[in-house]
């Protein structure tokens, strides 16, 4: 019975589904933008001696938007049709 949408009864497989991801790909791909663009900002706008915690700063902004990214791509190209290959 693959392609029949019976896991989407399934409370659990609902939760987890990523209907919000493929419905707000373009909000959540802004967002990884934005993430991304103020990571480099802070880069180059904080000097060098403000210590190490800038760099974290930077590092995370970078990770974020970098991670937030590829979950969008990866549910972009994954093909949904209930088949399990």
């Amino acid at each position: 019975m693959a392609g029949t949408g019976r896991h989407r009864n399934n409370r659990r497989s609902w939760l987890w589904d990523d209907c919000a991801l493929r419905r707000h790909q373009l909000l959540l791909s802004l967002v990884g933008a934005a993430c991304v663009a103020l990571g480099i900002v802070v880069a180059v706008m904080v000097p060098d001696g403000e210590g190490p915690a800038w760099a974290m700063a930077v590092a995370g902004c970078l990770a974020a938007g970098v991670l937030l990214l590829a979950r969008v791509a990866v549910a972009r190209f994954r093909s949904h049709d209930g088949a399990t290959s």
